[in-house]
């Protein structure tokens, strides 16, 4: 057994000696022990029913060291660091040993064991209520960086963690944490409205700060009194940024155009940070925009080029787009960030701005660059130069004798096993912390090994994990392939549309859940499903039916099949209905520009939007693919879709 326990550390050494090796490592031998021991012993350890767990019969499987996880986990924190630590060392290849170095941070911090979780620690750890016990633990030992992350955990209008307690109360009493840090807390916490916490702050601030408590109280019940309350607020007039940021991010959501006007008067006044002025300024040009406040253009246009935001200059070109003003969106396109600005999405309305504008010339070199893009905008410039899409696949490949080790390899071993066990949850941990170990290639010998088991979900988020951008079949794999088929011939709806919709929705989880209650492939609602069902003549498949594949590809072609013929064939519409409901695309189109990018560009939810722009470029690739990769005689959108009026005269009944 020693000799064992010796092997098993020597390797773990190895592990965290070098990134990749535990990936390459040779294959584990056969387990002795069955996966039905394996499964009752894990059950076991989960209820701490240690008498059940018989580990002379699971020693040598695979999967051991859950057990071990939570055997010593329960012993936690009357655990030596040495334990942990060796645990971590021989699970370093392996999402344990993290997960058991977290654990031992809470333990030890809820004890006060400050020596032991210093031992355990590797840096600032995740969670807030594990960082608060770790700079708890170095008040002592290190107590600038202790003071340092311990402000940094303070400075948010929110309660904190009890953990926290400790080192907020001892910075406290080192003047670590003064009142000017507890009248900045308060001032986030009233702009939070977290009236409790502000509450709480105020009693601990004395008597130099009673102007400020009163300017708050006025500001409370009326913003308009910016202008009147006194402008140094606090020592050296430090609480005057805090409290006119706090003022003025109320002020401009309840009223833009009066906030704007206050801050107009009073801003050369302020003495506050730069930083703060521009974030107040920066909220002032975002709401007027947002809101359309014609009142606050003037100003707007004027502040923009200093503000240089990203977000408010995309709204400011979305906006001269709408009212057809293609100088005004070539004087914003051009003030963007120039990354921004090289996107496909904004060289493609450069290049349309400078073809209304008729510079030919520009219109074509703006337009070329944006078909460099695989999205949307990219496709659609491709389009206006009559060229293929871009698709930049990239293709992979490994022999048998190079795929046979990575079936042997340790993680790849693990995942199998909890999958065989029905541990789906851990499994998933499993394999993506193996992806973000990974080197280059072995991550592509996983996302391999995942095609060729059809883990459709795990492959793309596999993809998306090891950063893959160009792996387009292993991107969009070709799952569900004859239910789409199936369904789409005879609901007449185009398969490679029902695939996108699909990618974009659940990236292949068939047992997607939405926050809003949206489930399956498609992200079916229950609702919904009902009345589809009723309108197909089936029973009510209920929220768990609705999960079976092919059943929630049913329900979302007869759904989207219904979109479409609700706006007489137009699958932009259509996409933009089956994510926001055929109600706003309805409004959307009484109010619409017009033309299909137009129409797209003014949707005016960002995730609508983004999202007909993928389901419409996935689409594209998806049929690609299917063409062997090459998208000669691949279409985005139809002559039809390309050419017609935007507007009501789209709604079948008007």
């Amino acid at each position: 057994m020693r000799q064992r326990l010796s092997l098993r550390r020597a390797t773990a050494w190895l592990a965290a000696a070098t990134l990749s090796l535990p990936l390459l490592a040779a294959a584990q031998p056969a387990a002795a022990a069955s996966d039905g021991a394996l499964r009752d012993a894990l059950a076991a350890a989960r209820d701490q029913q240690w008498d059940r767990v018989d580990l002379a019969a699971i020693e040598s499987h695979a999967l051991s060291g859950y057990v071990e996880y939570h055997r010593l986990r329960s012993r936690l924190p009357n655990v030596a660091p040495d334990q942990v630590l060796g645990f971590i060392e021989r699970h370093a290849d392996s999402p344990l040993g993290e997960w058991m170095r977290g654990q031992a941070i809470a333990r030890y911090g809820a004890a006060d064991r400050h020596a032991y979780l210093r031992a355990v620690a590797n840096g600032e750890p995740r969670g807030t209520h594990r960082q608060c016990y770790y700079y708890t633990a170095l008040l002592d030992v290190a107590p600038e960086k202790a003071a340092e992350g311990g402000r940094t955990l303070w400075r948010v209008g929110r309660s904190q963690p009890d953990a926290c307690d400790t080192l907020f109360d001892t910075l406290r009493t080192r003047g670590e944490i003064g009142e000017q840090e507890i009248w900045e807390r308060k001032m986030l916490a009233w702009q939070q409205g977290e009236s409790g916490m502000v509450r709480y702050l105020g009693r601990m601030l004395g008597s130099r700060w009673a102007e400020g408590r009163e300017a708050m109280a006025r500001l409370q019940q009326d913003y308009a009194a910016v202008t009147r309350v006194p402008t140094c607020i606090g020592p050296e007039c430090r609480g005057s940024g805090p409290l006119f940021a706090a003022a003025m991010h109320g002020f401009t959501r309840a009223d833009t155009e009066a906030a704007l006007e206050a801050w107009r008067r009073i801003a050369a006044h302020l003495p506050i940070e730069t930083e703060q002025r521009r974030a107040i300024e920066e909220e002032l040009a975002f709401y007027s925009l947002v809101r359309n406040v014609d009142n606050n253009r003037g100003w707007v246009d004027e502040a923009l080029p200093q503000l240089a935001s990203s977000r408010v200059l995309e709204l400011r070109v979305r906006q001269a787009l709408t009212e057809r003003d293609w100088a005004g969106a070539l004087r914003w396109l051009d003030a963007m960030p120039d990354e921004q600005r090289q996107q496909s999405r904004w060289q493609y309305w450069t290049a349309r701005a400078h073809e209304q504008l008729g510079d030919a010339q520009r219109a074509q070199s703006a337009y070329a660059s944006a078909a460099q893009g695989r999205n949307f905008f990219g496709f659609a410039a491709a389009d206006r130069l009559g060229q293929p899409y871009a698709l930049n696949l990239e293709r992979n490949g490994f022999d048998a004798s190079f795929r046979e080790q990575v079936a042997g390899w340790p993680a790849v071993v693990r995942t199998e096993a909890l999958l065989r066990i029905g541990e789906d949850g851990l499994a998933a941990s499993e394999w993506y912390a193996a992806v973000a170990r990974a080197s280059e290639r072995e991550a592509r010998a996983l996302a391999d090994y995942a095609q060729r088991r059809g883990w459709h979900a795990k492959l793309v988020q596999t993809t998306i994990t090891g950063q893959m951008w160009d792996a387009l079949e292993w991107r969009f794999p070709e799952a569900y392939r004859e239910h789409f088929q199936h369904w789409g011939r005879l609901s007449g709806v185009d398969p490679y549309l029902l695939m996108g919709i699909t990618r974009r929705e659940s990236a292949y989880n068939p047992e997607a859940l939405s926050p809003a209650g949206a489930r399956g492939l498609m992200q079916i609602m229950p609702g919904t499903a009902t009345q589809l069902s009723r309108q197909l003549g089936i029973s009510d498949p209920g929220p768990y039916g609705v999960l079976d594949p092919e059943l929630n590809i049913r329900l979302g072609s007869t759904y989207i099949r219904d979109m479409i013929d609700r706006y007489r064939g137009n699958r932009l519409a259509a996409a933009a209905a089956y994510n926001a409901g055929p109600g706003r695309v309805d409004r959307w189109l009484r109010d619409a520009p017009e033309e299909f990018d137009l129409f797209v560009e003014s949707i005016p939810f960002r995730e609508t939007r983004d999202y007909v722009q993928a389901v419409m470029a996935y689409r594209v690739i998806f049929e690609s693919l299917a063409n062997g990769g090459n998208s000669e005689g691949v279409s985005m959108l139809s002559p039809v879709e390309k050419t017609v009026r935007y507007d009501r005269s789209l709604l079948a009944r008007n």
